[in-house]
């Protein structure tokens, strides 16, 4: 799972991105302080992993895994180059989804590009640019296509319906991902505005409650999930470890650290869950997406393991949570062979077999 931080200048994207990662990404009170994107991979927290490496001591315990990339701040006519936009945007078609940082903080010492805090103009602001750099490359393609397509080419034809329905979309104003298109058919275009967003609010110690209501207020008519984090707290959190961190964070009455926050927020927005598996070496995570079925969460681990798959030997973690045995389940009967229509479930703890 790749996911890239945008935001306009100074709202604190390397802050959040050194505080998810503790990645030292460069972070000061200038526009552009990130040229080239950070990139930083991080061990998706899940309590689940740790009560299984308790039960079965392996050698090692392998967390799924995501990687957050910082992209340098975006302004107003990045589409058409301000700011080195066009070298940015580029750096953020490859991620599976968007992490849109907006500023909700005030900060004297640190200036806001475009003057005040305003969540629904800077979002606004932001997804315009996007739609804008769409636009541009839907209309190349659009052009390219249509001599084909008058000189009687089917494929072209097609592929001119397809690219007229999302030019008329974004010309209206709307983004790709609002337009219900087949997830599919839209892979080969890489378009920004089709991806998964989810909007972070970084705040202040002390928020405005009113601003934060605003912010969340205005992403939930968008349809889009949202967390709000303090990325100064976060940063100090990131900085500490075992009974320090935990003694602090109950302190100040923090529940979730702002990673666990952002990667619940994520895997929900994009679909995901996490199944696990384990032998006397290892015990691991695997992040696939809802509704995978049997063969295809096999795939994950190797490409052989869904070829040849055979059926899985599958129980819950609440069961191995409860019983604390696999001989203790078996006894009950709680583990269960499945076939290849078996909808893996977030939590299954998978033994596959497969012959190649």
């Amino acid at each position: 799972m790749e996911i890239g931080i945008v935001g306009l200048p100074n709202v604190g994207k390397s802050t959040i991105f050194n505080a998810l990662t503790s990645g030292g990404a460069v972070a000061s009170n200038y526009p552009f302080t990130t040229i080239e994107p950070n990139v930083g991979v991080v061990a998706v927290p899940d309590v689940r992993l740790g009560r299984l490496t308790e039960l079965f001591k392996p050698k090692k315990t392998i967390p799924a895994s995501c990687r957050f990339v910082d992209i340098a701040g975006l302004v107003k006519g990045a589409a058409t180059g301000e700011g080195l936009g066009n070298k940015f945007l580029a750096n953020i078609r490859e991620v599976d989804a968007i992490l849109h940082l907006i500023r909700l903080f005030k900060d004297d010492d640190v200036v806001h590009t475009l003057g005040n805090i305003d969540p629904k103009r800077d979002i606004e602001v932001i997804e315009t640019e996007l739609m804008l750099a769409d636009l541009e490359s839907i209309t190349k393609q659009f052009d390219k296509v249509s001599g084909k397509a008058r000189a009687g080419d089917k494929a072209s034809k097609e592929a001119l319906e397809f690219l007229e329905i999302l030019k008329n979309g974004l010309e209206e104003g709307k983004p790709v991902r609002a337009l219900s298109l087949d997830p599919e058919m839209l892979k080969p275009f890489f378009l920004l505005t089709s991806k998964p967003i989810l909007y972070v609010g970084n705040i202040d110690e002390s928020p405005d409650s009113v601003v934060t209501a605003d912010f969340q207020a205005f992403t939930k008519e968008r349809g889009s999930e949202s967390v709000v984090i303090c990325g100064k707290l976060e940063s100090e959190i990131a900085e500490m470890s075992g009974d320090d961190r935990d003694l602090f964070m109950q302190d100040l009455g923090i529940e979730q650290s702002g990673l666990e926050k952002v990667i619940v927020a994520a895997y929900k927005t994009l679909g995901l869950c996490s199944y696990f598996t384990r032998n006397p070496d290892e015990v691991r995570a695997w992040t696939i997406p809802e509704e995978a079925k049997a063969p295809q969460a096999a795939g994950v681990i190797h490409s052989d393991f869904e070829k040849g798959f055979i059926k899985v030997d599958i129980y819950g973690f609440p069961d191995i949570d409860q019983y604390g045995s696999e001989p203790a389940l078996r006894e009950k009967g709680l583990i269960r062979s499945e076939g290849k229509e078996y909808v893996i479930k977030d939590g299954d703890v998978c033994h596959f077999k497969f012959n190649v």
